[in-house]
């Protein structure tokens, strides 16, 4: 999975046309490492209707403060820049995959 690095890499992102899934993390959050499989899933699983990107927050702390990142994990579902949902903590794979059919639909 694709990790965005800088906010200019978020920019030439969302230029494309296909929905995005932003996954805020870091190395050291358990409830992240937790949900990781489950990001790493989704990606494969719905690699041709949408965009997967990892932000390690301690990394990339301009796209975070971007975003208003208070909590890890955050997940950004997007529209170009536009944000149509997100959630804060441990989700479960079936509210995921609920979401991003939400956001491809």
């Amino acid at each position: 999975m694709k990790s965005i690095n800088d906010i200019n890499e978020f920019y030439e992102l969302t230029d494309q046309p296909k929905p995005i899934l932003l996954d805020f993390y870091a190395d050291w959050c358990g409830p992240c490492q937790t949900l990781m499989p489950t990001i790493e899933k989704i990606s494969l699983e719905f690699q041709d209707d949408i965009e997967v990107r990892k932000v390690n927050v301690d990394q990339n702390r301009e796209l975070a403060t971007k975003f208003g990142v208070r909590s890890i994990p955050s997940l950004f579902f997007l529209k170009g820049d536009k944000i149509l949902d997100r959630t804060v903590g441990l989700v479960t794979t079936n509210t995921l995959i609920e979401k991003v059919n939400n956001m491809i639909t």
